[in-house]
């Protein structure tokens, strides 16, 4: 009984809540939420509104439905920012940047701008340099291209329309219809590459890395002056990449692993 009340007390049925919305690809109203999760409409009420009130849910525009608060995303970035800079994770990314000789990031999405939560240098900087806690947008980033590219694609398409596609250098796509056709061929290839998009001068490319259900976490990425590789050298990069990423997904697992372990040892 203790541990059924443990399980049902007033924190656990806010996580998910949150859980629940964050799952959605659409909004969802509180008493879509409340017959989901079994709740009370009462205490969906009150959950959702305290959540509500701390940035961690809020309305979609013009709705009453709910989608992620920016506090949520704010948070879920540092966690997954924090959970990259192990030492075993980042020893991943010094390895696959030592294999390629060329500088490896680590990025996610945050508030539709890509963050760099881990990087490794191995070269004399040249060009453009991504280190952690830096941002960069999502338009003409490889890391944004496959956000994206793995939105549903009403969804993909609402936020093509509404960002600002600024025009960074010659080669930016500002057009909208143009990049809902980039990110199409970055969705079926299931990686993404930029050519002078952001910087003139350097081009990059990158795959995702998920979660043993196959959900995006980040992006793992590479960056290099055009003068060194070009645009159409990047494809030999895509491989050691991926298996990099792989590495990275299956350190994630191994902790559910240990996790699991220590629970069953302190039982």
């Amino acid at each position: 009984m203790a541990e059924q009340a443990r399980s049902d007390g007033p924190l656990d049925r806010a996580f998910a809540v949150v859980g629940h919305v964050a799952g959605q690809t659409k909004a969802v109203s509180v008493a879509e939420i409340a017959h989901a999760l079994s709740l009370p409409l009462p205490t969906a009420h009150r959950l959702i509104g305290n959540l509500e009130e701390r940035g961690l849910l809020q309305k979609a525009l013009g709705t009453k439905r709910y989608v992620v608060g920016n506090q949520l995303v704010t948070l879920s970035a540092k966690v997954i920012g924090a959970a990259f800079r192990t030492a075993r994770r980042h020893a991943v990314l010094r390895a696959v940047a030592g294999e390629i000789g060329e500088q490896c990031e680590i990025g996610v999405v945050r508030d539709n701008v890509v963050a760099y939560v881990d990087s490794v240098r191995v070269s004399q900087p040249q060009g453009l340099q991504f280190n952690p806690g830096e941002a960069a947008p999502i338009h003409c980033t490889s890391t944004g291209k496959i956000y994206m590219s793995r939105l549903p694609e009403r969804a993909r398409e609402k936020l093509c329309r509404e960002l600002a596609l600024t025009k960074y250098t010659e080669t930016t796509v500002v057009d909208s219809d143009a990049l809902l056709r980039v990110l199409e061929e970055t969705r079926h290839r299931g990686w993404a590459k930029t050519n002078e998009e952001y910087v003139k001068g350097v081009v990059g490319c990158a795959v995702p890395i998920v979660s043993p259900d196959r959900e995006l976490i980040a992006c793992l990425g590479v960056s290099v002056p055009v003068a060194r590789v070009s645009f159409a050298e990047l494809d030999r990069f895509i491989a050691p990449l991926q298996k990099a990423a792989a590495r990275l997904s299956e350190t994630i697992l191994q902790a559910d692993e240990d996790n699991a372990s220590v629970d069953q040892a302190e039982a």
